[in-house]
């Protein structure tokens, strides 16, 4: 080995030291202990995470003409709703906007709002001009008010979000309550949206009050108690307990005492109930 070469191994071993030392001793090295590198798997899994949620979330266009049991789901309709758009569509009828399929399923306008703007419709239902349903409804505030005492099922449907089973739900709480007295009894119809509600309060109104025998909450028992409109299962018993334990109730607001009564609620039961 000649001089040159003896210079080029010594240069070369500084240079494989001094790399050493750079590597033990530098932030690069430093960014790779275990810790760090645990955290940064974990970083990555987040991020994979957050993309995998978005994918989740992303509503890809659709006709909600054909919806299956498991796309509704996920969608967030609930199966009464699924099963009133299949009832449509077993009838060979399709809805053709927004509008009607919420009147057809009686989605809440949340949901609506949620899933609309990923509904496709062929291209010749995008150009019609208008349909008699959106003539109806955007001209609804020129109609003369209806007695909500006398409205049919078909009536109530032409309200926007109110479809065959919302129509009939609020049928069946008129008959339980024999007839409504006032129209924001229909807001208590179960699962009515606020904005539905008010719909209707738009197009209907109480003009036959109903007929309603009033009955002494002193005189009833449990059983009977129990089928007062606004008494809940079981609230009979309570009655009953609170008139032994007073001897007879004095004043509608005795039944403060039981749990889960309110003024709102004592009021609506003096429609059906006296003191004597």
């Amino acid at each position: 080995m000649n001089r040159q070469q003896t210079r080029g191994v010594i240069l070369l071993l500084v240079l494989i030291v001094a790399l050493q030392f750079a590597f033990r001793n530098c932030e690069f090295h430093h960014t790779f202990t275990p810790v760090e590198t645990a955290l940064g798997y974990r970083e990555m899994d987040s991020l994979r995470a957050l993309v995998t949620a978005l994918k989740k979330d992303t509503i890809y266009p659709f006709n909600p003409n054909f919806i299956t049991d498991y796309k509704g789901f996920k969608l967030g309709l609930t199966p009464e709703q699924i099963d009133r758009l299949q009832a449509f569509r077993a009838q060979n009828r399709y809805v053709n906007s927004a509008q009607e399929f919420q009147q057809v399923t009686g989605v809440s306008d949340s949901v609506l709002a949620k899933i609309a703007p990923s509904f496709k419709f062929p291209d010749w239902v995008k150009n019609r001009k208008t349909t008699a349903y959106n003539y109806e409804y955007s001209s609804s505030k020129h109609f003369t008010k209806q007695d909500i005492n006398t409205a049919t099922a078909e009536a109530l449907m032409k309200i926007y979000g109110i479809g065959e089973g919302f129509s009939n739900r609020i049928l069946k709480y008129r008959d339980k309550l024999h007839g409504f007295t006032y129209i924001d009894q229909v807001a208590e119809v179960y699962g009515l949206d606020k904005e539905v509600y008010q719909r209707v309060a738009e197009r209907f109104e109480v003009q036959t009050a109903p007929v309603i025998e009033k009955k002494n909450i002193n005189a009833l028992n449990m059983y009977e108690l129990s089928k007062i409109p606004y008494v809940k299962y079981g609230e009979g018993k309570k009655i009953v307990g609170l008139r032994s334990e007073l001897g007879a109730i004095k004043s509608f607001d005795d039944l403060l005492q039981i749990e889960g009564f309110d003024k709102e609620r004592i009021a609506r039961l003096q429609l059906y109930l006296y003191i004597e």
